[in-house]
């Protein structure tokens, strides 16, 4: 099959990639861009383990062709800390032992990254429903939903990154 020459911006930075049309995001960041962060757990998109963000909102990149991405924004977990330092949710997820095995935390970070960034103060009901695209076989939930609390928190402080 013919490569395509596409442009993507995945994490601020541009790259210019010969991708094949049927390649999909998920395969592109891992494969060509070697951001692994995005996890391939179902097959089938119902898990949310290889959530990115594209232009600000939480998508499957299992199901999107990486060629259709081209002009967009693209910010993976690599993509999320602040100039090294752990963005606000990174933290409380370990603080509050939002992971354990530690496999969907990735696709769970960013759809809640993509959630505060539309809603900064979430109510329960709406950070449940925004989870309710990702799954988790380790954890019973609770740790996150603590952890996501305790981010808002911290983001309604106004403590960013440098300031932990």
């Amino acid at each position: 099959m013919k490569k395509e020459l596409v442009e993507l911006k995945v994490n601020g930075r541009i790259h210019e990639l010969a991708v094949e049309p049927s390649a999909l995001l998920l395969d592109v960041l891992r494969r060509d861009l070697g951001l692994t962060g995005s996890k391939r757990a179902c097959d089938d998109s119902s898990c949310g383990a290889c959530t990115v963000l594209v232009d600000g909102v939480a998508m499957l990149s299992c199901t999107l062709l990486g060629a259709s991405c081209a002009g967009s924004n693209i910010t993976t977990i690599e993509g999320v800390s602040d100039h090294g330092s752990l963005a606000a949710i990174q933290k409380a997820y370990g603080d509050w032992g939002g992971a354990q095995c530690g496999y969907c935390t990735p696709g769970f970070v960013m759809t809640v990254k993509s959630l505060l960034a539309e809603n900064p103060d979430p109510t329960e009901e709406d950070v449940r429903r925004a989870l309710s695209s990702n799954l988790c076989r380790c954890t019973g939930y609770n740790q996150m939903y603590e952890a996501i609390r305790a981010a808002v928190a911290a983001e309604q402080k106004g403590i960013g990154a440098a300031d932990r």
